[in-house]
């Protein structure tokens, strides 16, 4: 019995886009930037807030290393110190911290005797927290410092600038309520014209004299 013949090879078909067109290979690589385009990203304030608080943030880090403070660690401190006696539960809310994140934080403040952990007066579940010598005076020191970190981070801004800038982003993250508004809005009113209750008098009196010459 013969054996079956075997398969003839494949022939391979040849590919002639290339040729055709050699151009196009050299299209399809990737350009190349000179200049990187971040006009878009720019026009977002949640981009520009990030870039500018990393500008802020980096110059915090060195120089708040000395006195072993994070940014977080020194926004804790700052208002235990600005308010003895609040409770962690007033932190959290206040700084937006978990509960379990800020109790390791006091473990850590408490080990270098930076504050103190009392019974509330009036609610016997809460612990009031304060700040102790030690902590008072590295406090002291490390807002000085921030504040004139601040200055240097922001030395392309006038002080009307600088406030100005803090007043919008904090527009942001705690926007007025609209009670608050109204009131605002209201006071602003009266305070941009000149003799309200003149005007308003004069504006009511001239209907009765109109109406007397009338014989109304």
């Amino acid at each position: 019995m013969s054996p079956a013949p075997a398969n003839p090879p494949a022939t391979a078909t040849p590919d002639h886009t290339a040729e055709a067109n050699p151009a196009s290979a050299t299209e399809a690589e990737v350009a190349s930037v000179d200049q990187v385009d971040t006009g878009y990203l720019e026009t977002l304030i949640g981009y520009n807030a990030r870039r500018a608080a990393l500008t802020v943030i980096g110059l915090f880090l060195e120089r708040m290393a000395v006195y072993g403070l994070r940014p977080v660690d020194f926004s804790v401190l700052s208002v235990i110190a600005h308010n003895p006696g609040v409770t962690s539960r007033q932190l959290c809310t206040c700084l937006g911290l978990q509960p379990p994140n800020l109790v390791i934080m006091l473990n850590q403040f408490e080990q270098r005797e930076l504050v103190l952990r009392q019974p509330h007066p009036h609610d016997g579940r809460a612990l009031a927290l304060s700040l102790t010598p030690q902590g008072q005076a590295l406090m002291a020191q490390a807002e000085e410092t921030a504040a004139r970190l601040e200055v240097d981070a922001t030395a392309a801004l006038t002080p009307a600038q600088r406030n100005t800038l803090k007043r919008l982003l904090k527009l942001i993250y705690a926007p007025p309520r609209k009670a608050d508004k109204g009131d605002k809005g209201d006071k602003a009113q009266s305070t941009e014209t000149p003799g309200p209750a003149i005007s308003s008098t004069s504006a009511v009196r001239r209907p009765r004299a109109s109406a007397r010459r009338s014989g109304a």
